[in-house]
């Protein structure tokens, strides 16, 4: 009897020491939250472009190092690294974070809206964080402050990953996910698991969306050539018009998808993005030029959508007289989330933001390079809640638009959510 009391002891002592660690846990990230709106604001007043991030890696790699963080940067190109290490032994976990805006003119009327303003592809353009990158970033530095200050009791070490260009390198740059992982981000020390979050404007504040398996979609990008034979435009059939043909393609891709392709397994879009040729009204050109996008969800559905698309457009354009030539180019992989790695982290979301608040999503057809981290270890990849309570979902601006917009109170939740994922993880796997 007195061996089952002093047992009963010990279990009461560490649920009472669980529960003050929990209480003063939450106590330091609440507070933290004006800093975290201050910090997004500044950043979306402040955007930059893909590959260059400069002043926002400066802002990062200040608040990491005054936090006693080991601070690596100048990775892929404007990538910072940080490394807290804990006062015990256990997993070296990854928390992800991505930079870069875009070339998007802000509508939205608030008080830190953007005003910059820069060259893109040559056109001078204003620059947005569109999607929502802003909060990401304030939302690590959130966590980063966090651990930092509990960092004796961590049992491993957290890797702070703040990476650029996510949205796709200007032509001709590496960047991105993959450049990170190439020069070695996952090492030195070697990352054992991964977490990231995405917010979305379309979700209710409060809420998170997660996925086991393909979450996101694979992005590949394509252009056909279809060359013809130039004639005036009064002649047609002393020619062989391009842009007709271009036309015949774009439909025939289209039942690539509505017809040849097995939806019930996965889904997948081909969009043919943009078309150009000609120079006058009365010329039939001698080329014609379209360029798209390929999403898909299945590795195998992937190879085989590629292949149509080129077996599609050359046979249309042959029966036409006419040749097309087509480069698929291989973008993002599929963003996976490893569904061993998900089953065991998803009681730390529920614990979070409440078993109501949390739900299991259907696949994205956007595309995220988060996928990249995902390749070399177990990564869980999830979505924050940025909607406004009163506003519907069908009125949400959509990501990349001007009048994309977030509800700043969603942002305590996602510093909640990595800081707890990265602790449950840590705790589950220590030695």
């Amino acid at each position: 009897m007195k061996y089952f009391l002093l047992i009963a002891f010990f279990i009461c002592c560490f649920i009472q020491s669980f529960s003050q660690n929990k209480n003063s846990l939450n106590q330091l990230i609440e507070q933290i939250e004006s800093k975290v709106i201050e910090w997004r604001r500044d950043f979306h007043q402040n955007p930059e472009l893909s590959n260059r991030e400069f002043k926002t890696a400066e802002k990062i790699a200040a608040h990491l190092r005054s936090l006693g963080i080991e601070v690596t940067t100048n990775i892929a190109h404007t990538g910072v690294k940080g490394i807290l290490k804990g006062g015990k032994p256990g997993p070296i976990v990854g928390l992800r974070a991505d930079m870069d805006a875009l070339p998007v003119t802000e509508r939205v009327e608030i008080p830190f809206a953007s005003k910059t303003k820069s060259t893109y592809l040559g056109e001078d353009v204003g620059v947005m964080h569109a999607c929502g990158h802003d909060t990401h970033m304030a939302i690590l530095m959130g966590v980063a402050e966090v651990l930092s200050k509990v960092k004796d009791d961590l049992k491993g070490t957290i890797v702070f990953i703040f990476q650029p260009a996510e949205e796709g390198a200007p032509p001709g740059e590496e960047g991105g996910a993959k450049l990170m992982v190439k020069e070695g981000i996952m090492n030195n020390p070697k990352i054992d698991v991964v977490f990231g979050l995405h917010i979305s404007s379309g979700l209710e504040v409060g809420k998170i969306l997660y996925k086991p398996g393909g979450t996101m979609a694979a992005a590949d990008r394509f252009t056909i050539k279809v060359k013809g034979k130039q004639t005036h435009g009064s002649r047609p059939w002393s020619g062989i018009d391009p842009i007709t043909v271009s036309a015949q393609i774009i439909l025939g891709l289209q039942t690539i998808i509505s017809r040849q392709t097995e939806l019930t397994n996965e889904a997948a879009v081909i969009t043919v993005g943009k078309i150009s040729g000609g120079v006058r009204n009365n010329i039939i050109p001698e080329e014609c030029e379209m360029i798209g996008t390929i999403r898909t969800l299945d590795i195998r559905m992937q190879k085989d959508i590629h292949e149509k698309i080129i077996r599609t457009a050359t046979n249309i354009a042959e029966a036409s007289g006419a040749s097309a030539e087509v480069d698929i180019q291989i973008g993002y992989p599929v963003t996976y989330n490893d569904p061993e790695l998900t089953r065991k982290m998803i009681p730390t979301l529920f614990a979070t933001a409440g078993e109501d608040n949390v739900r299991v999503s259907k696949a994205i057809t956007g595309a995220e390079d988060f996928s990249y981290y995902a390749m070399e270890v177990p990564g869980l990849f999830f979505f924050l809640g940025g909607k406004p309570k009163d506003v519907s979902a069908l009125d949400a601006a959509p990501h990349h638009t001007p009048d994309f917009y977030i509800d700043e109170s969603g942002l305590l939740l996602g510093v909640k959510s990595l800081t707890n994922l990265a602790l449950d993880y840590m705790e589950q796997h220590s030695e």
